[in-house]
């Protein structure tokens, strides 16, 4: 079976359930830190483009029982209410997926501004409470940087990965790049020094049959899935349009990262 198909990650998804893992969303874990069950996921979704497979990867997850967490960012690709109100209505979070800084050329203040705004209308499907950094590859602005001068908990905002998270003692998997190891080219998705130590201990996992036969063996107990659901699609046509892109976009990034270094 291909990867990256609905039916492969419903039988993700029932792998780890079938294993005794729980499910928590963003918002969820960070309400349970001291009562969190031994072995568990949060499970997020960046909804950065084809939105309508965010909501097949979310009837999935509700048939399971399982709640998740999508972040929306503010472009039309991503921001279409009729299928917010939808994914929210099948108990899911919904957060902010911002990129501010780049929208706004770098100016902080207007940024800043204009993240309450987003808030502001985000929180009209949920109360939003988390929010994570959209990694905008292709701009010179790094997202988070919006947090030197301001601070997103004056705002009510309780969470934002990259920030509030002891990656110590949490692993952390992301199909970034469209593999499970896509870390080497991945600009802004990434755990520098943890990953260092996660590769030393053999935690490199490509595929997600890699990911499926590693539960119950090497596979950590204490686990943060980020997916783009964008990815994930049982049409193919669009699983191979989606495939040669992305290999595209790797090969882009890893130029730009050579670029910088």
């Amino acid at each position: 079976m291909k990867d990256f198909t609905l039916k492969k990650y419903r039988e993700l998804l029932v792998a780890f359930k079938s294993a005794g893992y729980e499910f928590y969303t963003f918002e969820q874990y960070l309400n349970k830190l001291d009562s969190l069950a031994e072995k568990f996921i949060v499970l997020r979704h960046d909804v950065d483009l084809k939105v309508e497979n965010s909501v097949a990867t979310a009837k999935i997850e509700n048939e399971l029982g399982i709640n998740s967490t999508y972040y929306f960012r503010v472009i039309p690709e991503s921001n279409q209410p009729d299928k917010i109100k939808k994914i929210a209505s099948l108990g899911h979070e919904v957060g902010y997926h911002y990129e501010d800084m780049s929208l706004l050329g770098g100016d902080i203040d207007k940024a800043y501004e204009h993240f309450k705004e987003k808030l502001e209308y985000f929180r009209g499907f949920y109360p939003v409470k988390t929010i994570c950094m959209h990694g905008a590859p292709t701009s010179k602005y790094d997202g988070k940087d919006l947090w030197k001068k301001y601070d997103y908990k004056e705002l009510g905002i309780i969470g934002e990965p990259y920030f509030d998270i002891d990656f110590s003692c949490l692993f952390y998997l992301t199909d970034t790049g469209r593999m499970w190891d896509g870390y080497k080219v991945s600009v802004r998705d990434k755990i520098p020094m943890y990953q260092d130590i996660w590769t030393k201990e053999g935690k490199i996992y490509h595929s997600s049959n890699d990911i499926i036969s590693a539960i119950g063996g090497s596979l950590p107990t204490r686990i943060m899935i980020t997916t783009h659901p964008q990815r994930w699609t049982d049409s193919s046509l669009a699983w191979w349009k989606e495939f040669v892109i992305q290999n595209l976009k790797n090969i882009i990034k890893r130029i730009m990262l050579k670029v910088r270094s």
